[in-house]
């Protein structure tokens, strides 16, 4: 059995299967929480200072923020509750990145074909926003906004994206303060309509 991805998910399937058949992991490391959420230091303490960091500090309103946002954006999240070491107890065999398909068997980075019988795509996700046919994209295929407002787009805006505003904004914490943003942003823009409207009768 092959997982293909090394997030969060892919981490924990993983250890599951484990149990009962071999399996092997391909991916990245792309780092871990380097503590146990699950202890009372941790939920009491840790997690608060986490909360804090991700909803004030690591934000579009920091150097530490901005200069952060573009690797988070393309990269998978931390492994939060399973260690690498914990994995690698469970008896899953790491591998490379699988960059190819050869005789119908996925071959990895360093050239290895892996004999298996089945494969796990946990790869992840995208946003779909093939459905916008507007000119409010970047290079990278990221929606231009200001904090979930398209201004070149008025009526348009995002909520829930990766780093909208905060490292939290794809959390419920994080969602609320942006949502809020966006409301009063579009209060504001009736607001200026209602009085142009009054403006121009006058």
């Amino acid at each position: 059995m092959l997982l293909v991805g090394a997030g969060n998910s892919a981490s924990e399937i993983a250890m599951e299967l484990a149990r009962s058949r071999p399996v092997l992991l391909a991916g990245t490391e792309i780092g871990h929480v380097p503590f146990r959420i699950e202890t009372r230091v941790a939920s009491v303490l840790l997690l608060r200072l986490v909360r804090f960091v991700g909803h004030r500090v690591l934000t579009l309103g920091t150097p530490v923020g901005r200069k952060l946002r573009p690797k988070m954006l393309h990269h998978g999240d931390p492994w939060i509750r399973v260690k690498p070491k914990d994995v690698l107890a469970a008896g899953v065999q790491r591998v490379g990145r699988v960059t190819a398909v050869r005789d119908g068997l996925p071959v990895t980075d360093d050239g290895r074909t892996v004999a298996v019988a089945n494969v796990i795509w946990c790869t992840g996700f995208h946003p779909g926003f093939s459905w916008i046919d507007l000119p409010v994209f970047d290079e990278q295929g990221d929606p231009m906004h200001e904090r979930g407002v398209v201004s070149v787009e008025p009526g348009l805006y995002f909520l829930g994206l990766r780093f909208l505003y905060a490292m939290t904004s794809s959390t419920i914490m994080g969602a609320g303060r942006d949502a809020r943003h966006v409301v009063e942003a579009i209060a504001a823009g009736h607001g200026a309509s209602a009085h142009r409207r009054l403006s121009a009768a006058a």
